[in-house]
């Protein structure tokens, strides 16, 4: 498995991830709208922290820039 996502994009997905749980933990989301963001803040989080997103690479998509 090779790293496809750069920095950014993981920091994206950590704030993203971050700001689902705080608006779960301060009651703002519930229901299966909770559930559904909750799900998706994991695999944002757990892709960050590996560096690799399954999505990107059957689109083709790498936000890792290159080392030369």
């Amino acid at each position: 498995m090779k790293k496809n996502m750069g920095s950014v994009d993981r920091i994206i997905r950590l704030v993203l991830a971050l700001v689902v749980a705080v608006l779960y933990f301060t009651g703002k989301i519930s229901g299966t709208v909770a559930i559904v963001l909750g799900v998706v803040a994991l695999v944002f989080f757990i892709t960050s922290l590996v560096g690799y997103c399954p999505a990107y690479t059957p689109l083709g998509i790498k936000t890792l820039k290159d080392k030369k």
